[in-house]
C-alpha cells in the first residue's frame, strides 16, 4: 500500500526526517492549496489515500479534487475511491470470506486463470471472538469449560482458518480466546501511522463487523462494511463510496462524577437518530473531547452503527499518543506517528478553536447534562434515564407490540410464577432479570467502567449483598489484559462471589452466544407468558438476539449490569427503593455501594500500566496451545469434504463464464415475505441457536447430528446449504402475511403456511423469481454478508424498501440482489400494496445510478422506484451478477 508508481503528486513527496531520506511521506500542507486546512480531518484522511494512490486509472486526479472540493462536493452525491490500509475480520464473517477466496482460486483455475492471484494484497487480521458460547458460568472453571467446548463444536473452522493463513498471503489469524475483534484492535493491531515499504501515511481500516468503527476512537478512520465487499478490498480494488457529509459533534461542560461513559454513549445515540446522520461522518471536536480518555471515546465510536453514520471520528491528539504508550506501543513508534501526524496537519488540539474545520452542521452535547441510563427493552437507541427504567418497563408492559410494546393484558401485569432451582423456591415476573452480562468490546475496553464494575461488587459484599443463584451471570472480557488488572487490583474476588466469573474472551451475550438458560426459569416465563430481562453491557438488544426467552433486553454499564443483577429487576426505582436487605435486614440503595470517579480513577493509575499489555500481547497469536497443535495441509487449492456440515464449496460461482450475461427485467415475481420497519440482518440471517424445529435443524439431523451438535447460525457461515435454510429463521420475525412473529410465510399459490426456506423451494421448482417488501431502515443492524446472500440463495432477485442500512444495502448490490427503494412520499400502505401481487420490474438495458425504474403489477397497476445502485462502480458489479463474480473474471482475463 505504498505509493502508485506514475503518481502526478509526487512533488509533495519528502522525507519526514531529513536524515532518513528512504522513510518519504506525502506532505499534504505542501499542495498550497488553502482548502485543506478547512477539511474535516477525517475527509484528510480520505484525501492522503486518493493523493497516494493516485496512479490515473482506480484513482483519477479529478478523484483528488473533488475531496479537495469537499465544501461544494459533499452535497453532490460525487463518487469517489478510497484504499484503506488495512482489513479486519472476525470469525463468523472471516470464515464466509475465506470459504469465497478458496471457492474463487476454484472458479478462477476453472477458467483458465491463475489461482494464486487470489490473494489479499493489503494486510489482514482476522481475530476469532465469536465462536465462544456461555455454556458454564458461576464457577471458576467456567472459562476453561467454555473454551473446551468451543475448540470440540469448531475444530473443523479453526482448522479450515489455519489452513487459509498457510494458503494466503497478507493474512493473520489471531487464535480463539485471545480477545474481542475491535478491542484487539484498539490495544495491539492499530497502527495509527504505517511506516511500510519506505512512506509513512495514516492507518485506515474496513472490517466485516459493524462496529469496526471503535477504532475511530483512537484517531484510525475505519467503518464496516460487507463481508462481500471487505474480499474486494482485500484483493486490490478500492471502495468506491459517495463522498459523505461530516457532522461536527462539539463536546463541552463537564460529566457527573456518577456518570459513566456508557451513560454518555447512550445520550450520543439517541441525540444523533434524531439529527439523522445515516451515511454520514460524524466528527467529533470541542474542549469535552479533552477530557475524555480513548477508551470513553472508543465506546462513543462503537456504537456508531446504532446512531446510524458511517464513521465516529476523534483526531489523534496527546491522549491518543498516551494510551499508545500505556498500551506498550515503542517510544520509536510514538515518535514517528507523532512527527508524521503534525507534519500532515493530521494532529488535533481540542481546546484550540482555531484548528477547528468546516462541517455539513454542527451540533453539540453538554456533558454536564448527561443522566445515568440505560436503552432498550429492544432497540439501542432507545435511551432510558434510570430513575424512569420502572415506570418505562411498566408502560411497555401494556403499550402495543412494538419497539416499546409487549401487549401485555392489564390483568396479567401483576402474575408471579413460582419455581423451584436447586431445590430451593423462587419467584419470576415480568421485569425480572435472568440475564446480566459484562459483556462486549463496547464497555471491557474500558477500564473505568470495568473497574467501576468491581469496586461496586466489592461494595456490595461487605454489604452483605448477592445475586439470586438461577441469574446467568457471567463476564466475557474484550482482551486478557482486563483480567491481569481485575486480578492485580484484588477486585475479581468480589466480581466472582457475585457469579461474575470469567466466562471466555469473546463476544458471548452480546451476539446471542448466551448459552441456555436453567430450564426451570424457561418453564417460569413460559407458563406465566413473561417479559422477563436480559441486562447486559452491550451495544445490540434487538429482538430475539440475546437469547429468545428474554423478551426485554437492556444496554447498561458494567456497574449497572451488577446492580439490576442484586435487584433482579428492572421494576425499581434506584433513588426510591432499596436495591436490596441484606441478612442483618438493613436497607441497601445503590447510592451506599456506588463508587466514586476519584476511587476508580486511583486504582485505574496504579493497575492498568504497559507492561500487562505488553505481556499479554507479545504471546497472542501462539498462547493457544489447541490452536498451536492443530495441523492442517499446505496446498494452496483446498480440498472440500463433501459430508462436512462447517465447510462446503458455495454455489455462487456455477456456471460461471467470461461473457456478460445482459440485464434482465423481473417479470412476474411473488412476494415472499411483507415486512415492516426495521428488519435487522439479525432478523434476516440470525447468528444464534438453531432452532430444533427448523429447516437448518431438519437438514442437519438428516446428517446424523443431534441438537446437542448444531452449533448456531453463526458458526456455521462456512456451509450455505446451512445458511440458506437459516434464512428468515429468526422466530421475531412478524410477517405481515401472518400477522404474527414467526419464521414462516404464506406459499401465495397453494395458501399453504410454510417455513420460508420451504416456500422458497416451492418457487425455486416452479422457476419463479421472488420480491421481499420492507419498510424503513431494512437491514440494519450487524454487517453480516449472508444477510445477502441468504436472499440471493432463496431465488429472491429484488427488496422493495423504504430504506436500507448502509451495509446492507451494498452487500445486496454485491451479491447481485436488486434494492429497489419507494420514491419519497410512497410506501406499501399508500400504494395500496398487499403484497399478494405479482410484480414486473422493468430494468433498462443502458442503466445509470439511482435510476427510476417502473413496477407492474397483475393487477394493471403501475408505479416508479428508484434502483438504488450509487455509483458506477456498483453498476459494473451488478451487471457481472456481483462483485465476486467480477473479480473472477478480472484475475482469469489477466
Amino acid at each position: 500500500m505504498s505509493a502508485a508508481a506514475n503518481n502526478p503528486f509526487q512533488h509533495i513527496v519528502e522525507p519526514l526526517n531529513p536524515e532518513v531520506p528512504s522513510q518519504r511521506f506525502f506532505n499534504l500542507p505542501k499542495l498550497g492549496d488553502l482548502r485543506y486546512d478547512r477539511l474535516p480531518f477525517s475527509i484528510r484522511v480520505l484525501l492522503e489515500s486518493a493523493i497516494r494512490n493516485c496512479d490515473e486509472f482506480l484513482v483519477k486526479s479529478s478523484d483528488v479534487e473533488n475531496i479537495l472540493n469537499w465544501k461544494q462536493t459533499q452535497t453532490q452525491s460525487v463518487e469517489v475511491p478510497f484504499r484503506p490500509a488495512r482489513v479486519i475480520l472476525q470469525d463468523f464473517t472471516g470464515v464466509p470470506a475465506v470459504v469465497d477466496f478458496a471457492a474463487m482460486r476454484d472458479a478462477v483455475m476453472d477458467l483458465g486463470g491463475d489461482p494464486e492471484k487470489i490473494n489479499p494484497v493489503c494486510p489482514a487480521d482476522l481475530v476469532i471472538d465469536h465462536s465462544i458460547q456461555v455454556d458454564f458460568n458461576r464457577k471458576s472453571d467456567s472459562l476453561q469449560k467454555n473454551q473446551d467446548l468451543e475448540f470440540d463444536r469448531n475444530r473443523e473452522r479453526f482448522q479450515f482458518l489455519k489452513w487459509g493463513s498457510k494458503a494466503f498471503k497478507n493474512m493473520r489469524i489471531i487464535p480463539p480466546g485471545s480477545g474481542i475483534v475491535h478491542q484487539v484492535n484498539l490495544e495491539y493491531l492499530a497502527r495509527v501511522v504505517f511506516n511500510h515499504n519506505g512512506f509513512f501515511y495514516p492507518d485506515s481500516l474496513v472490517g466485516t463487523d459493524s462496529h469496526t468503527t471503535m477504532i475511530d476512537g483512537l484517531g484510525v478512520l475505519g467503518w464496516g462494511v460487507g463481508g462481500i465487499e471487505a474480499e474486494a478490498v482485500m484483493l486490490g480494488q478500492p471502495i468506491s463510496m459517495v463522498l459523505p457529509e461530516v457532522v461536527g459533534y462539539k463536546l463541552h461542560g463537564t460529566p457527573d462524577k456518577l456518570i459513566t461513559s456508557t451513560d454518555i454513549v447512550l445520550t450520543v445515540t439517541k441525540h444523533l437518530r434524531q439529527v439523522g446522520v445515516v451515511g454520514k461522518f460524524v466528527e467529533f471536536f470541542g474542549p469535552g473531547v479533552a477530557q475524555l480518555s480513548i477508551a470513553d471515546r472508543a465506546t462513543i465510536a462503537n456504537m456508531c452503527p446504532e446512531y446510524g453514520a458511517t464513521a465516529a471520528f476523534f483526531p489523534v491528539d496527546d491522549i491518543s499518543v498516551k494510551y499508545l504508550e500505556q498500551t506498550g506501543r515503542t517510544p520509536e513508534t510514538l515518535a514517528y506517528i507523532t512527527k508524521y501526524l503534525k507534519a500532515a496537519a493530521m494532529f488535533r488540539d481540542y481546546n484550540n478553536v482555531t484548528q477547528d474545520p468546516d462541517f455539513t452542521q454542527v451540533v453539540e452535547l453538554d456533558l454536564s447534562t448527561v443522566v445515568p441510563c440505560c436503552s432498550g427493552p429492544k432497540r439501542p437507541q432507545d435511551r432510558v434515564a434510570v430513575s424512569e427504567m420502572k415506570t418505562d418497563f411498566e408502560s411497555c408492559l401494556g403499550a402495543k407490540q412494538g419497539f416499546k410494546g409487549f401487549q401485555v393484558p392489564p390483568e396479567c401485569h401483576s402474575t408471579v410464577v413460582p419455581f423451584q432451582f436447586n431445590e430451593k423456591e423462587y419467584t419470576l415476573s415480568h421485569g425480572s432479570v435472568v440475564i446480566a452480562a459484562i459483556t462486549s468490546c463496547t464497555n471491557t475496553s474500558n477500564p473505568s467502567v470495568m473497574l467501576g464494575a468491581g469496586l461496586l461488587a466489592k461494595k456490595a459484599i461487605e454489604c452483605g449483598l448477592s445475586v439470586k443463584p438461577y441469574i446467568k451471570t457471567s463476564l466475557s472480557p474484550g482482551s486478557g489484559v482486563v483480567t491481569y488488572y481485575l486480578k492485580e487490583s484484588g477486585i475479581m474476588d468480589y466480581l466472582s462471589q457475585l457469579g461474575f466469573e470469567v466466562v471466555g474472551y469473546g463476544c458471548m451475550t452480546c451476539i446471542g452466544n448466551s448459552g441456555p438458560l436453567p430450564d426451570s426459569v424457561v418453564e417460569a416465563i413460559t407458563q406465566g407468558d413473561l417479559v422477563a430481562t436480559g441486562v447486559l453491557s452491550g451495544n445490540r438488544n434487538f429482538e430475539g438476539r440475546v437469547h429468545p426467552n428474554t423478551r426485554a433486553n437492556y444496554l447498561a454499564s458494567p456497574p449497572l449490569v451488577i446492580a439490576y443483577a442484586i435487584a433482579g429487576t428492572v421494576r425499581i426505582d434506584f433513588e426510591k427503593e432499596p436495591i436490596a436487605i441484606n441478612s442483618e435486614g438493613r436497607q441497601i440503595f445503590l447510592r451506599d455501594i456506588w463508587p466514586t470517579r476519584e476511587e476508580v480513577q486511583a486504582v485505574e493509575r496504579t493497575f492498568v500500566i504497559p507492561s500487562m499489555f505488553k505481556e499479554v500481547y507479545e504471546k497472542i497469536e501462539n498462547v493457544n496451545e489447541r490452536w498451536n497443535s492443530l495441523v492442517v495441509p499446505s496446498d494452496s487449492l483446498y480440498t472440500w469434504d463433501d459430508e462436512s456440515t462447517y465447510i462446503k464449496s458455495p454455489p455462487f460461482f456455477d456456471g460461471l463464464t467470461m461473457k456478460l450475461p445482459p440485464p434482465e427485467s423481473i417479470r412476474d415475481a411473488y412476494v415472499l415475505l411483507n415486512l415492516g420497519d426495521s428488519v435487522t440482518t439479525d432478523h434476516i440471517s440470525p447468528a444464534g441457536n438453531i432452532a430444533r424445529n427448523s429447516a437448518a435443524a431438519r437438514y442437519l439431523t438428516e446428517r446424523g447430528l443431534t441438537p446437542r451438535e448444531f452449533n448456531s447460525y453463526g458458526s456455521r457461515r462456512g456451509n450455505d446449504a446451512i445458511m440458506a435454510r437459516g434464512t428468515f429463521a429468526n422466530i421475531r420475525l412478524f410477517n405481515k402475511f401472518l400477522n404474527k412473529q414467526a419464521p414462516q410465510t404464506i406459499h401465495l399459490p397453494t395458501g399453504e403456511t410454510l417455513d420460508v426456506f420451504d416456500a422458497a423451494e416451492r418457487y425455486k421448482q416452479s422457476g419463479v423469481p421472488l420480491l421481499v417488501l420492507a419498510g424503513k431502515e431494512y437491514g440494519s443492524g450487524s454487517s453480516r454478508d449472508w444477510a445477502a446472500k441468504g436472499p440471493f440463495l432463496l431465488g429472491i432477485k429484488a427488496v422493495l424498501a423504504e430504506s436500507y442500512e448502509r451495509i446492507h444495502r451494498s452487500n445486496l448490490v454485491g451479491m447481485g440482489v436488486i434494492p429497489l427503494e419507494y420514491l419519497p412520499g410512497d410506501t406499501a400502505a399508500s400504494l395500496g400494496l398487499t403484497g399478494r401481487e405479482r410484480y414486473t420490474v422493468v430494468i433498462p438495458e443502458q442503466l445509470a445510478p439511482r435510476m427510476i425504474a417502473d413496477v407492474k403489477l397483475d393487477t394493471g397497476k403501475t408505479f416508479k422506484v428508484r434502483m438504488r445502485f450509487d455509483t458506477d462502480v456498483e453498476l459494473t458489479y451488478f451487471h457481472h451478477g456481483g462483485i465476486l463474480n467480477y473479480m473472477i473474471r478480472k484475475m482469469s482475463q489477466n
